[in-house]
């Protein structure tokens, strides 16, 4: 296997899987279209509505958009090639016959390829059975391995003993399929706790990328990169009923969470106050606005030239940054910096570092 950062500039270096709300498909929406031939985005579907469909249908100019309808019932509003929209299907191994046949209908009408997904949490077979079901994905999509993309998701990896759990089975997940002619190998995992409502509020926190680390022990494998963007990999998780202002900025090997109370002022006034601390932080880039679309409006804030926005733009902004940031670091060369940031500091100048906690514990065997 190929590192997929490591040879045509046309193939993308970058997987996130990222959900399909108001957020994430706005961040899209705004990538630099430089940048949007490398990002190959997999979209968690999980309803089928006409405002997603249009949204995907204005995504910048080379950008291929992979869509996992797994969780939606196996129907005619779920079969991809009726959507009219350039896609990818993503196939489970458990996928129904009729849904696949379904897959393999879209993957001949748009770009002759699939992503194939294999949870390393759920799909735990062996390799004798997951070979039989990969030929049943082959045979009955129409497809060949040299057109479908692998994808081996860890999910959620939010502590040491996560990673140390994960990297043995994904080690193991990919000796087996270097038994096949995979057109790509893409490891990802999500990093992000599933909670942030019990983090410090008004002043950053620095939490570890583990999603990161991950990937970085297995470079050896030669594997492409993927992650949550900057959502946590657990299905139904998050902060519903948590308003506070928080911006989720991803950092060389950290995330700095902000989260700004209310109190003592109008919103406008916190968020603007969370802008300005952020902008003058040493993880902010050096090329401040132009670095991403996000940033360009995080530093509008910070200068009051707009409000304060909503939740859905507090995802967009700060996963703009992520997908930027991620993808320099991608295309930098080893031991380099990546160009537009600052150095990471060591120790924090500002705010403080924690382990994610988990419902008061700091590390979990999972």
């Amino acid at each position: 296997m190929v590192p997929a950062h490591g040879g045509r500039a046309a193939e993308p270096v970058y997987r996130p899987i990222l959900a399909s709300r108001r957020g994430e498909l706005e961040a899209l929406s705004h990538l630099d279209p430089a940048a949007a031939p490398l990002l190959a985005p997999i979209l968690e579907v999980g309803a089928v509505d006409r405002s997603t469909m249009d949204v995907l249908r204005r995504m910048p100019a080379g950008l291929l958009t992979a869509v996992d309808v797994t969780g939606l019932p196996d129907s005619p509003d779920t079969e991809l090639a009726r959507w009219g929209v350039p896609l990818v299907p993503v196939v489970g191994l458990a996928e129904s016959d009729r849904r696949l046949v379904a897959h393999g209908a879209a993957a001949r009408t748009y770009a002759r390829r699939a992503l194939v997904r294999l949870r390393a949490g759920q799909d735990r077979a062996g390799p004798a059975a997951s070979t039989t079901a990969v030929e049943r994905i082959w045979r009955l999509t129409g497809l060949v391995p040299e057109e479908c993309d692998l994808l081996v998701d860890a999910g959620d990896v939010c502590c040491p003993a996560d990673v140390r759990l994960a990297e043995p089975r994904v080690r193991r997940l990919l000796d087996w399929a270097r038994r096949h002619s995979w057109r790509s190998v893409t490891v990802a995992a999500g990093g992000m706790p599933p909670t942030l409502s019990r983090l410090p509020t008004d002043e950053p926190v620095r939490l570890d990328r583990w999603d990161w680390q991950l990937w970085q022990r297995l470079t050896d494998a030669g594997v492409g990169y993927g992650d949550y963007g900057v959502g946590p990999a657990l299905p139904g998780s998050g902060d519903p009923g948590d308003r506070l202002p928080t911006v989720r900025y991803t950092a060389d090997g950290s995330w700095w969470v902000y989260r700004w109370s209310r109190r003592g002022g109008r919103g406008d006034d916190r968020f603007a106050d969370l802008c300005r601390t952020l902008v003058s932080a040493p993880h902010w880039p050096s090329t401040g606005a132009a670095f991403s679309w996000g940033d360009h409006e995080l530093l509008r804030r910070a200068r009051r030239g707009a409000g304060a926005g909503s939740a859905a733009n507090w995802a967009a902004w700060s996963t703009s940054h992520h997908l930027a940031h991620v993808l320099t670091a991608l295309l930098r060369p080893a031991g380099g910096s990546a160009p537009g940031s600052q150095p990471r500091p060591d120790p924090p100048q500002r705010g403080r570092s924690l382990r994610q906690p988990r419902g008061g514990e700091t590390r979990r065997a999972g």
